[in-house]
């Protein structure tokens, strides 16, 4: 699912190349611009899960194992991804190669930017067949068991409750897996498909129209993706050796229930960060623009 994603994302990327008759990148260039993105988002995005979703201390204190694939003696790869580092990564990635080759790196990452709603559906879809990365129990009709999810005993009030919602059959005590909400599909939805819709039929037209800078299309990304992602992060279960960052509202005591919009994630921090920093990008990139129109139509006037 990771290749079908990126395979999408270039494709989108490249057909906008060919549109743009003011393109200046050949295809090697173009192609290396893109693939340093890649390796820094798979960079970052590890990164970012070694230092703020695991055992952070044990990784610094043993740097070497942090990009070591073996565990007692089995590959098991790089296991851990974090979105949030995998966007540090790329755009650091991609800014370090577009100085090096001296090229407009703001002007061809808003192309890039502009498909990759579209391939991180695939990428949820993934999480979805792995059944990880599931959301909290639910009532709700929908709701779907994953073989992964811990179970939990019957002889506590709520587990009885949702089962006999969904109508469980069980005896007490007994340890049940309950339906949760599928997450991984939301996020599918409206981080990639809907957020694809809006970048590319509306906010693409858009930047042409009112003649916006370049990385305005990235901070539309980051502002959209922040915005629906920390949203669904209220449906998505909160990693069981973290939990809540913040916890203001009632039920922050047990992670695999909504209890309060007050009880944040790390991941609903980042996303705030994300649209923050969102903001902040789309100010500083067209904070001339309209400026440099008055001063223009002052000229003609006078």
């Amino acid at each position: 699912m990771y290749l079908v994603a990126f395979a999408i994302a270039y494709a989108l990327y490249r057909w906008q190349l060919k549109k743009d008759k003011k393109n200046e990148l050949d295809d090697d260039t173009s192609q290396m611009l893109f693939m340093w993105g890649v390796i820094g988002l798979l960079i970052g995005a590890h990164l970012f899960s070694v230092l703020f979703y695991s055992d952070a201390g044990y990784y610094l204190s043993h740097p070497w194992l942090i990009f070591w694939p073996f565990r007692n003696g089995e590959f098991v790869g790089l296991p851990g991804m974090s979105y949030h580092g995998g966007v540090v990564g790329a755009l650091v990635a991609g800014y370090l190669y577009a100085r090096y080759k001296k090229i407009d790196f703001l002007k061809y990452v808003d192309y890039i930017v502009a498909g990759i709603p579209l391939g991180y559906t695939f990428g949820r879809l993934g999480n979805f067949i792995n059944g990880e990365l599931y959301g909290r129990v639910t009532t709700k009709p929908w709701g779907m068991v994953f073989p992964s999810a811990p179970s939990f005993s019957t002889s506590q009030e709520w587990v009885r409750q949702v089962a006999d919602a969904h109508g469980m059959s069980y005896i007490t005590p007994q340890m049940i897996n309950l339906p949760r909400h599928p997450s991984q599909l939301y996020e599918a939805f409206f981080e990639g498909i809907v957020l694809f819709l809006i970048l590319w039929f509306i906010m693409r037209p858009l930047v042409r129209k009112y003649s916006l800078k370049s990385g305005s299309m990235l901070s539309f990304y980051i502002f959209g993706y922040g915005f629906f992602r920390f949203f669904i992060e209220y449906c998505r279960q909160p990693d069981a050796n973290i939990g809540y960052v913040i916890s203001l509202g009632e039920g922050s005591g047990n992670i695999a229930l909504f209890g309060s919009f007050l009880n944040i994630s790390k991941g609903q921090v980042f996303c705030f960060l994300m649209m923050v920093s969102a903001v902040i990008l789309f100010i500083y990139v067209n904070r001339g623009r309209r400026g440099n129109g008055s001063r223009r139509n002052r000229k003609k006037t006078g």
